[in-house]
């Protein structure tokens, strides 16, 4: 059975980008974050899934890093005409961005501790459970659906 380390461990993948919250501070390489960045926006639906080109990932990558649009991309021209409904406010589309990505990473960092098992079923992809205490981990509930207000290309 694995024992719970009694300082957290920071996720490192690179240095290119760094995210903390509270007592962890997790590093990524710019190809790590881009993926968990792109994934994120896809889980909440405002883009779908691979169907960013790399101008318009760049774009997101640096609103999520920086939380300001500094790109002058159709990306960024998109949110800028839907900025009441995705920016400025507490849980805005920028901070649960930031939240699936340092999720993702926390995961994956427990489950290289063997804190954390993936457990992977057809019917719920996967789920994951506590490898101390076999409690199962609750996925986060209530992701806000920004599809409304989503970007899509027309490729």
């Amino acid at each position: 059975m694995a024992k719970r380390p009694e300082t957290p461990s920071n996720y490192r993948s690179g240095t290119d980008f760094t995210m903390e919250f509270g007592r962890f501070r997790f590093r990524f390489n710019r190809r790590d974050f881009r993926e968990r960045v792109e994934a994120a926006a896809a889980q909440v639906g405002f883009i779908e899934a691979g169907g960013l080109d790399d101008p318009e990932i760049d774009e997101l990558v640096e609103l999520v890093a920086s939380g300001e649009l500094t790109a002058a991309g159709p990306l960024s021209a998109h949110i800028e005409e839907h900025r009441a409904t995705l920016l400025g406010f507490d849980d805005d589309l920028v901070q649960w961005l930031r939240k699936l990505v340092f999720r993702g990473a926390w995961l994956d960092q427990q489950i290289k501790e063997d804190l954390v098992e993936p457990i992977f079923t057809e019917e719920r992809g996967f789920t994951y459970r506590c490898s101390v205490t076999s409690d199962p981990i609750e996925e986060m509930a209530d992701l806000p659906d920004w599809s409304a207000v989503g970007y899509r290309t027309d490729r």
